[in-house]
């Protein structure tokens, strides 16, 4: 297994790298907060039927996604065998409360200061960012875009998320809250949330992104008053790979960043990700894409069943690529990165 320096050194060759992120750059920053088990704990069951809850215990786990998933195929095997529909209708009724439960547990728990990460935390992670020429992230979560604006006050890395002041508010001489995100314009953009993020929401006719530079209020502020407003965030936390895809299929956003996704070339390292089922709709842009090297994160023991299942599935993408481009894979030390210092 390489270092991350021996990683960026091997992978020298290649005029452009390309980062893909997992929620494990969220952990290694704030494990206390993005763990699932912490997500759990903090989540605020009290609304929710009962069962919603029990259906961690049943199965074991504290991922809200596994339940979610859990509980949309338990309703279509249900609809199968022909079982009372009260029932059907509640595992859709508690898969659709959990998803709503973890935006907002996210957005409840979440750091809520840009500056309760520290410099010397945003000068690392900038360090590392610095090596790819462009990032796309599976979270939710503020950290990355708070540390690409980190960059941009320092003017020492510029960074672009395709968000622009609306057409209307140039036309009208006027200035929203927020900014808007359009696909004519996101040619030079370089960071995609893949499956959303707390600070964009789809009004419905355009991608709006929350800014604090517009209005003053801090954006976990205005995450959590939309939120009291029943608006939520784009966020793709459908249970299955296959739901995710028709998640992202039907917004313009997610799936031009789906599209920006399979088109990379060259090198890619992905850091904080499991390469778990339940995202293989990306896994298989790289296993059928145009990428000729991946460099994957391993942390902690190499021989542990988690990372045994992680390069299993990373060297299965090479043996399954039927191209005439074959795709090398090497694997990394996820703590020799040191992303946040």
């Amino acid at each position: 297994m390489l270092t991350f320096q021996q990683a960026i050194q091997a992978s020298a060759s290649y005029s452009k790298r390309h980062l893909l992120l997992g929620n494990g750059f969220s952990i290694a920053c704030r494990p206390d907060i993005f763990r699932y088990e912490k997500l759990f704990e903090q989540a605020d069951f009290s609304n929710l039927p009962e069962s919603a809850r029990q259906a961690f215990g049943a199965l074991n786990t504290t991922d809200f996604e596994r339940v979610i998933k859990a509980l949309r195929d338990a309703a279509v095997l249900a609809a199968l065998y022909a079982l009372p529909a009260d029932n059907i209708r509640q595992m859709i009724t508690d898969a659709d409360a959990l998803k709503e439960l973890l935006v907002q547990t996210i957005a409840n728990s979440h750091p809520p200061f840009p500056s309760d990460i520290n410099d010397s935390e945003y000068t690392a992670c900038q360090q590392f960012l610095a090596n790819f020429h462009n990032t796309y992230t599976l979270n939710y979560d503020l950290l990355l875009y708070w540390t690409h604006m980190h960059h941009e006050i320092r003017s020492e890395i510029q960074s672009d998320d395709g968000f622009r002041t609306s057409q209307t508010d140039i036309e009208d001489g006027t200035e929203s809250d927020y900014v808007v995100w359009e696909s004519s314009q996101s040619h030079e953009q370089n960071m995609w949330f893949l499956h959303g993020a707390l600070h964009v929401f789809d009004s419905g006719t355009e991608i709006q992104k929350y800014t604090w530079s517009r209005t003053g209020v801090r954006l976990i502020e205005q995450i959590r008053d939309a939120l009291s407003k029943d608006l939520f965030p784009l966020f793709v936390a459908e249970g299955s790979s296959e739901e995710k895809l028709e998640r992202i299929r039907h917004s313009d956003y997610l799936a031009k960043a789906y599209r920006s996704f399979q088109e990379i070339q060259y090198c890619l390292f992905i850091y904080g990700h499991s390469l778990a089922a339940n995202d293989e709709h990306y896994l298989r842009l790289i296993e059928h894409g145009k990428l000729s090297h991946i460099f994957v994160g391993l942390y902690g023991d190499p021989e542990s069943d988690v990372n045994k299942a992680i390069v299993r599935r990373a060297n299965a993408m090479s043996l399954a690529r039927r191209s005439k481009r074959a795709l090398r894979v090497d694997f990394f030390d996820s703590e020799s990165a040191k992303v946040w210092g």
